[in-house]
């Protein structure tokens, strides 16, 4: 029996560490590589000018995204705070006595002892609970459209990595946007953006060294019985 338990302990914690190291995020992740557009086939007329009307810029047109392969930048503003404070606090007291039972004018007794009886009981608890929490990330990223729902809206996803020393930090978005809330410069605030999925962390010595060993990770989790 203790080989089996150890047997089974074993393979859960191999299947932690394996779950763990499988969603590690890696670089040039194919879910947000961008999609290149296929280029439209061009009937090429000769006549005789150097004029092209496929690469005419016009002074009236803007520079929004609204096709698959365009870049728009996201300018990340995001704040969050949350704060929480609970107090409890309850009280009872119980009495209860009874008199000397008599009979006939006179205290019952047993062996020279009166009948009386006294109960007295007191509980009190008291709880406080609070929680204090805050996040704030601020920069920006360039992402692509991946998609051109048929409302009009925009399916943009990207990723961005910078190597630091002995580690990678990357930033990661994807969600949904309109149109109508890019800027004249092509650019819109995170907080704009439908069904954000927004990714802040890093990998390397430097991240692994804020992270707790697997072994740990299992006494902390659902896992531990005790």
């Amino acid at each position: 029996m203790k080989k089996l338990l150890l047997i089974a302990g074993i393979s859960l914690l191999a299947g932690c560490a394996s779950s763990s190291s499988s969603n590690k995020p890696i670089a040039d992740d194919p879910y947000y590589a961008p999609i290149y557009p296929a280029p439209t086939p061009v009937n090429i007329v000769k006549t005789g000018s150097l004029f092209n009307a496929k690469q005419l810029d016009s002074l009236y047109a803007d520079v929004k995204a609204r096709r698959v392969g365009d870049i728009i930048e996201v300018i990340l503003s995001e704040s969050t705070s949350a704060k929480k404070k609970a107090n409890s606090n309850t009280k009872k007291d119980n009495s209860f006595t009874l008199s000397p039972v008599t009979a006939f004018g006179k205290n019952v007794s047993i062996s020279g002892h009166s009948l009386d009886l006294g109960i007295k009981q007191a509980s009190e608890f008291k709880g406080t609970g609070s929680s204090d929490q805050s996040n704030s990330l601020t920069g920006s990223i360039s992402v692509s459209v991946v998609q051109v729902l048929a409302n009009g809206n925009l399916i943009v996803r990207g990723e961005k990595w910078i190597s630091i020393n002995n580690g990678d930090e990357f930033i990661r978005l994807n969600g949904i946007i309109r149109p109508q809330d890019i800027s004249a410069d092509n650019q819109i605030q995170s907080i704009r953006v439908a069904n954000a999925r927004i990714q802040y962390s890093g990998t390397g010595a430097f991240a692994d060294s804020q992270k707790a060993g697997w072994l740990a990770r299992f006494f902390n989790s659902s896992w531990w019985p005790f």
